[in-house]
C-alpha cells in the first residue's frame, strides 16, 4: 500500500511540476507580447508629441525674426 502511495505522489508531482513550468512559459511569453505592445504605443506618442514639438519651435523661431530685426 505504501508502494502505491508513493507512486502517486511522486506522479502527482511531476505532473505539478510540468504544468508549473508550461503556465511560466505562457506567463513569460504573455508578458513579452504585452511589453512589446505597450512600447510600441509609447513610441508613437513619443514621435507624435517630437513632431508637434518642433512644430511649435519652428513657430516660434518664424515669430520671434521678424521682432529681431526691427530691433536693429
Amino acid at each position: 500500500m505504501g508502494y502505491v502511495l508513493r507512486v502517486r505522489l511522486a506522479s502527482f508531482f511531476a505532473g505539478a511540476a510540468a504544468a508549473s513550468a508550461v503556465g511560466l512559459y505562457l506567463l513569460h511569453k504573455d508578458y513579452k507580447i504585452a511589453h512589446e505592445a505597450i512600447t510600441q504605443q509609447v513610441k508613437g506618442l513619443y514621435e507624435s508629441l517630437d513632431e508637434r514639438i518642433t512644430a511649435l519651435e519652428k513657430t516660434k523661431k518664424v515669430e520671434s525674426s521678424p521682432q529681431m530685426e526691427a530691433t536693429d
